[in-house]
This record gives structure tokens, C-alpha cells and sequence, in this order.
């Protein structure tokens, strides 16, 4: 059995992957709240601007889609380093694009390199640590994206007000000039997946077409689709409503992505060690049904005082994180280490896909108004509600195609390493009965 503690190294990795993440994930998040200073700065719609946001996920779904038939044959390590700088240098054309076509050429540029990265990181990270310690794990790299919320949205928004919309993507970059030689000295060399006896070359097709075939690998993609789906049907229009309906400053709402995040950030690895208790479906079941509520409290809000309207998001935030968390790491499962990097690969572009098709779909559904007010968010929010309900009915049909019971909590039988007794996780268990079976 793996040890049950993360060891040094494998802590100073995933540090410097949810570093990595951080950076990533700032790029992609800031670009929805500088919507109030793109808009009049370029003149755009509403509309326009949701174009910005999905060319990004759009051209990373392509990208993604295009490198999961070569991803495998690589070091995942080289695979990652090399994404890392084309998306640096799509970020920094981000930052000095002058003019709205431009900016999105940069963005198109910046998703082709930034669509390889999210599932290289995963892949990493599920080479490297257990399935019975993989949610502790994705705990802490998903703890990037709360500290993309506390200090990188925030932060940029801020260099927005003070200097212009251009400086958040100069931090961006000079930020990603530090990360980069700690990459390339702490990260080692990930290519055991090359000497798997099994392995064998495919392309694109094939991939595709063991999935299609794969009910396994099927479900785990609508699962992580419709999630995100779901979740950025409310997202690329929130900054835009709480300043022009609820009436609150751009000096503000920085405070909704701060406060967010740093709960998120603290409960980040403790809902991911909870997924490994309790099991990774049983939370995510429960994280997706409490979800509804805020949901629907977000997108209908009055103007009411501004800590309710923290408490709500913030509850909002962690919510949301809690079920990424357990579905990263049971996605992660589904196929074994040699053709995980290129199935990973078409999970990322997929996501991607469903990310910017939700920006689009939000961008027709609301509506800026004559009187500078934001029109039909409602609808979003009843629409991101009905679509993560979905998740619940694939996870119950993936949680049976991978062979996991939902045994009651009281019969986790412990076990012992050192003097101290720790919980096996029941998913775990059920996973290595089915596997001697087959074997």
C-alpha cells in the first residue's frame, strides 16, 4: 500500500504545479472582470466582449483536441515546460495588443498553448500521487485557483483602476519569469509512463473513438463538461451585474473574488482530504446539490448590503472548488498512466469547448440595457442550475461503470501506519477488489 503522508518532494511539486496554475488561471479569470474597462475602452458589446472570453477557450479545446494523439510519446515535464512559454509570450502580446482585433489574435494565441497545460498538470499529479491520496493532492493544486481569486484578481483589477487594463497582463508575465527556472530545477522528469509495456502509439481518432467506446472514460468527460458548463454560465457576467444592478464601485468587487478565494484557499485541501475520507463521489453529490442555492441567490440578487452579498459569493466560491476537487481526481482514474497524458488531453479541450460555448450562450442570453444595467442574468443562473443538476445523474451512472459502492461511513475500516490509525478510502477499497477480480 502507498504511504499515506505526502513526502517532501512530492509537496515542493505540487507547490510549484499550483504556482504554475496560478499564473495560468489568472490570465484566463481576470480577462471576465475587466469586461467594465474593455467595453468602453474598445467600444464593444456585450457580446463582443464575451468573444474575447471564449476565443481563449476556444483555440485551447483545439489545441488540446490536436496534442492528445503526441502528448503520451513525450516527457510530460518537457510537454509542460513548452506550453508554459508559448503562453507567456501569448500573454505578453495580450498586454501590449492595441486594438480589440489584436487582443483577440493574442487571446486565440495564448488558449493554444494555455489548453495543454491544465491537462498536463493533472497528469502529473495523477502519476505521481495514489488514487487514495489523489484528493488531497488535487486539493492543493486547486488551492491555486482560490489564490488566483484572493490576490491575482483582485490585484489585477486594482492595477486596472490605477494604471490601465494592460497591466494585469505585464504582472501575468513577469510573474511567469519566476516560476519558470523553478520548474525547470524542482520537476522531475516524468516519463515512466514511456516504458509501460502496453503502450502503443494512436491518434486523435482513436482516442476519440475509445472513448465513444469507453463508458467509462464517456461519462468522465460529461461529467467535467457539464460541470464547467454549468459553473461559467454565471461567471462572465457577474463583475458587469453587481456594479451596474446591485450598484456597487469597481473599488468593491474585488473584494467578492478576494474574499472568495481565501476561503477556498483554506478549505481547498481540507475538502480534498474530506474526499478521501468520505469518499470522492459521495462529496461531490453533496457539493453539487448545496451549489443550487447560492446560484440562485447570485443571479436574482437585489441590491442588498454589500457583506451579504460576500457571504453568498464566498459560500459560492467554495462550493464550487469542493466539487472540482473530488471530480478531478476520479476523472484522473479512468485510464491507466500510459494513455492518461492524451486522454487528459481531449478532457481539457472538451472542457475548454463547453467553457467558451457557455461565455457564448451567456453573451446572447444577457443583455446591456439603455440604462446601463444588465438584463436577463436571472435567466443564466436557472439555466447554470438545470445543467449541473445533470452531474449528479452521470456521476451516479460513471460511479457504477468504475465499479464504486457508496458503503455507509460507518464501516471505513481503518488502518494502521506507525501509531497513528487512518481511514481507507472506501472508493480506494472498492477499486482493488475490481482490479484483483480482473486480474
Amino acid at each position: 500500500m502507498p504511504a499515506l503522508h505526502m513526502n517532501k518532494q512530492e509537496r515542493i511539486i505540487l507547490f510549484l504545479l499550483a504556482s504554475l496554475n496560478f499564473t495560468h488561471i489568472m490570465d484566463f479569470m481576470i480577462m471576465m472582470p475587466l469586461g467594465n474597462f474593455l467595453m468602453p475602452h474598445f467600444n464593444i458589446t456585450a457580446q463582443q466582449f464575451s468573444f474575447l472570453v471564449a476565443a481563449y477557450t476556444f483555440s485551447a479545446a483545439g489545441s488540446s483536441l490536436t496534442a492528445a494523439s503526441f502528448v503520451d510519446r513525450f516527457d510530460r515535464k518537457k510537454v509542460l515546460l513548452f506550453a508554459y512559454i508559448g503562453f507567456l509570450v501569448g500573454t505578453f502580446f495580450c498586454a501590449v495588443a492595441p486594438t480589440y482585433g489584436l487582443l483577440l489574435s493574442a487571446r486565440i494565441f495564448s488558449g493554444i498553448f494555455g489548453g495543454l497545460i491544465g491537462a498536463q498538470v493533472l497528469s502529473i499529479v495523477a502519476d505521481l500521487i495514489p488514487f487514495e491520496r489523489r484528493g488531497a493532492a488535487m486539493g492543493i493544486v486547486m488551492a491555486s485557483f482560490s489564490a488566483a481569486s484572493v490576490f491575482g484578481v483582485p490585484f489585477g483589477l486594482y492595477l486596472s483602476e490605477y494604471f490601465s487594463w494592460h497591466a494585469p497582463f505585464f504582472f501575468v508575465v513577469a510573474l511567469g519569469m519566476i516560476v519558470m527556472p523553478l520548474l525547470v530545477r524542482f520537476i522531475p522528469n516524468m516519463a515512466d509512463h514511456l516504458h509501460d509495456k502496453n503502450r502503443k502509439r494512436v491518434n486523435t481518432i482513436e482516442l476519440l473513438k475509445g472513448i465513444v467506446t469507453d463508458n467509462k472514460q464517456r461519462l468522465a468527460i460529461m461529467l467535467t463538461a457539464t460541470m464547467m458548463m454549468g459553473h461559467f454560465l454565471v461567471i462572465p457576467f457577474l463583475n458587469p451585474f453587481m456594479e451596474l444592478n446591485v450598484g456597487f464601485t469597481t473599488k468593491q468587487t474585488p473584494l467578492i473574488y478576494f474574499v472568495g478565494g481565501a476561503l477556498t484557499l483554506f478549505t481547498s485541501p481540507i475538502i480534498g482530504r474530506i474526499a478521501d475520507k468520505i469518499g470522492k463521489f459521495r462529496l461531490f453529490t453533496i457539493m453539487i446539490i448545496v451549489a443550487v442555492v447560492p446560484i440562485a441567490l447570485i443571479t436574482n440578487m437585489p441590491r442588498i448590503p454589500f457583506y451579504f452579498v460576500l457571504c453568498i459569493t464566498g459560500f459560492w466560491f467554495v462550493v464550487s472548488t469542493g466539487r472540482a476537487i473530488p471530480a478531478q481526481a476520479i476523472v484522473s482514474e479512468v485510464v491507466p498512466p500510459a494513455r492518461r497524458g492524451g486522454f487528459m488531453n481531449i478532457n481539457s479541450s472538451i472542457q475548454q469547448f463547453a467553457v467558451g460555448l457557455a461565455s457564448v450562450i451567456a453573451g446572447i442570453i444577457v443583455v446591456k440595457t439603455p440604462e446601463n444595467t444588465i438584463k436577463n442574468y436571472d435567466v443564466t443562473g436557472y439555466l447554470s442550475i438545470a445543467v449541473i443538476l445533470c452531474c449528479l445523474l452521470i456521476a451516479y451512472y460513471l460511479r457504477k461503470a468504475m465499479g464504486i459502492k457508496l458503503l455507509p461511513l460507518r464501516k471505513h475500516r481503518p488502518t494502521i501506519r506507525g501509531n497513528a490509525i487512518q481511514p481507507l478510502d472506501l472508493e480506494q477499497e472498492e477499486l482493488n477488489s475490481e482490479t484483483a477480480k480482473e486480474n
